[in-house]
């Protein structure tokens, strides 16, 4: 039993460098309940580090929807007068990660017949969502996501779709109390 267990962690591994990872940040004192409206804060002057989406106004578009849509369902809107509650601010990055998967063979969870541990190389997407206080510019949240952009990349689908589930995940830890 336990060497199965091992041998199926050990399979999944490679897997570890395409999961997305979810997490934020929520500034305790901030009373999100006094928030209605937001704008679009300054663009961001650091590039993505990958001219694939310093260059793609599709990812542009379609995270800023995302984002749009997702804090509409928590009572949000955009500001029609130029002045709103919160400030919205992203960053996207692309870096090449390695995914080292190791092996034990004392449980006979080696991949080869050299035992040899099993390295991936990636390239990693991180998106990072700031959400500031307008009237302080104090930041009350920030939310991150991370995962492999390989798929992402080469489909517009998959771009929407990513893009989609990185954004309700990360705002759905967003200000409990709205």
């Amino acid at each position: 039993m336990r060497v199965a267990f091992i041998l199926a962690c050990a399979s999944a591994l490679p897997a570890c460098a395409s999961t997305m990872t979810v997490s934020s940040h929520v500034d305790r004192a901030a009373n999100f309940a006094q928030y209605r409206t937001y704008l679009w804060g300054p663009a961001d002057a650091l590039p993505t580090g990958d001219p694939r989406l310093d260059k793609d106004p599709f990812f542009k578009d379609h995270f800023e929807g995302a984002v749009t849509k997702e804090l509409a369902r928590k009572g949000l809107s955009l500001s029609e007068s130029g002045t709103a509650d919160l400030l919205i601010h992203y960053h996207a990055n692309v870096t090449e990660r390695l995914n080292i998967a190791g092996v034990d063979r004392r449980y006979g969870s080696c991949l080869d017949e050299d035992c040899r541990a099993q390295i991936t190389e990636y390239e990693a997407g991180t998106l990072v969502l700031d959400v500031v206080d307008a009237r302080t510019n104090r930041l009350i949240w920030r939310g991150w996501a991370q995962s492999s952009v390989k798929e992402m990349l080469e489909s517009r689908d998959t771009m929407d779709r990513q893009i989609s589930e990185a954004v309700r995940r990360m705002l759905a830890r967003f200000g409990k109390g709205l």
